[in-house]
C-alpha cells in the first residue's frame, strides 16, 4: 500500500524521525484497527498523502451525524502528537460550520473518522484568482471563534502563535546567531514586525492556522475546510498560507505581482485588515515556512522566494 507513495514516506520519516518510522512500520495494524473500530471496508488512500495516512472508506452502519444511509467516510491517521489533538479539538469546536464534520475519534491512537467532502474538489482548481480569494475570505470568518470563555478548559489544547515564531529563536541558534541561508534582512523584518503585533491590545481569534487552497473543499454545503491547526492569535495571520499558494513553481514578473496586490485588495475589502498588515503577515508566515523547511528537511527554498517577492509589495 506504501510503496506507491514514496513522498510519504519521505516526509513523515523527516518530519517526525523515530516516531515517523514506527508509525510507518505499525500502519498496517494501525488501518486494521481503525477498520475494526468502526466497521469500515474499501480503504483507498489518497493519492497526494503527506504527513498522514488518509484514505476513503465505506461505513456499512452510519455513525452520527451522519444521515442514515450515507456510507462514505474519510478515514485519517496520524501520529498521536499534540497537532493532531488540536485538530481533533478544532474540528469538535466547529461543529461542520464552515469545515468538514469530525464523525469520531480516538485522540490517544490518532484516528479520526472525518465526513467525505462531495464532490471534494480542491480551491486549487478554480481558474478564477479573484473569485477564490472571496471565497476563502468569507471561509476564514465561518470557522474564526472569538468567544474564548465558551472554549473552557479547550483553549489549552490549542496553540498560541506567539509559540509557533518562538521558533525562529531556533533558527538563530542553528546558525551561530545567524540566519543560514534565509535573507537576514527579511528575518530581522519578521522578528520586529511579529514582535509589534503581538504587543498591541488585539482580540486574539482561533483560527484554522493553515488556511489555503488544498485544505479549502467544495462540498454539498458548500466550501469547507480540511486540516485545521488549531491556533489562537491575530486573526490577519490566517492570511499568509492562503497568500503563498497555490502555486508549486513561483512564477517571477508583474503579472505575479498584479495577482498578489488584488489579492490584498480583496481581503482587504473582505475582512477588513489594512493592506500593509496583510503583507507583513504573508511575509512573517512565509518566513516561518522556510524555518520549518529547514527544520524539517522539507525544503526551504519556495518559502524564502515567495518572501523575497512579497517584502517588495507597496
Amino acid at each position: 500500500m506504501l510503496n506507491s507513495h514514496p513522498d510519504f514516506i519521505s516526509t513523515v520519516t523527516n518530519t517526525f524521525g523515530v516516531d515517523g518510522k514506527q508509525f510507518l512500520t505499525n500502519l498496517p495494524a494501525l488501518i486494521d484497527q481503525a477498520s475494526a473500530r468502526w466497521g469500515l471496508t474499501n480503504i483507498q488512500p489518497v493519492p497526494n498523502l503527506s504527513y498522514n495516512f488518509v484514505a476513503f472508506a465505506t461505513l456499512p452502519s452510519p455513525l452520527a451525524p451522519l444521515p442514515q444511509g450515507e456510507g462514505d467516510v474519510v478515514l485519517k491517521l496520524g501520529i498521536p502528537r499534540d497537532e493532531l489533538t488540536r485538530e481533533i479539538a478544532a474540528l469538535r469546536l466547529f461543529d461542520g460550520d464552515g469545515a468538514c464534520q469530525l464523525i469520531d475519534a480516538d485522540e490517544e491512537k490518532g484516528f479520526l473518522l472525518l465526513e467525505r467532502l462531495r464532490p471534494g474538489v480542491m480551491l486549487s482548481t478554480l481558474e478564477d484568482d479573484e473569485e477564490a480569494t472571496r471565497i476563502a475570505a468569507e471561509g476564514m470568518k465561518r470557522v474564526w471563534r472569538f468567544d474564548f470563555a465558551a472554549l473552557g478548559s479547550a483553549r489549552n489544547k490549542f496553540i498560541e502563535l506567539p509559540d509557533w515564531f518562538e521558533g525562529l529563536k531556533r533558527l538563530r541558534k542553528m546558525f551561530n546567531g545567524g540566519t543560514g541561508p534565509l535573507d537576514e534582512k527579511l528575518v530581522e523584518r519578521v522578528e520586529r514586525s511579529t514582535k509589534d503585533f503581538f504587543a498591541e491590545n488585539h482580540s486574539p481569534v482561533l483560527m484554522h492556522g493553515d488556511f489555503h487552497h488544498f485544505n479549502i473543499l467544495s462540498s454539498e454545503r458548500g466550501w469547507l475546510v480540511i486540516d485545521p491547526k488549531g491556533v489562537i492569535g491575530p486573526a490577519c495571520y490566517e492570511v499568509g498560507p492562503l497568500m503563498m499558494n497555490p502555486w508549486g513553481e513561483l512564477p517571477r514578473g508583474s503579472r505575479l505581482k498584479s495577482r498578489i496586490k488584488k489579492r490584498v485588495d480583496i481581503l482587504r475589502e473582505h475582512l477588513g485588515f489594512e493592506r500593509e498588515r496583510i503583507i507583513e503577515w504573508s511575509l512573517a508566515h512565509a518566513i516561518l515556512s522556510a524555518w520549518w523547511g529547514i527544520e524539517d528537511r522539507t525544503g526551504w527554498e519556495y518559502s524564502m522566494r515567495f518572501a523575497e517577492m512579497i517584502a517588495d509589495i507597496e
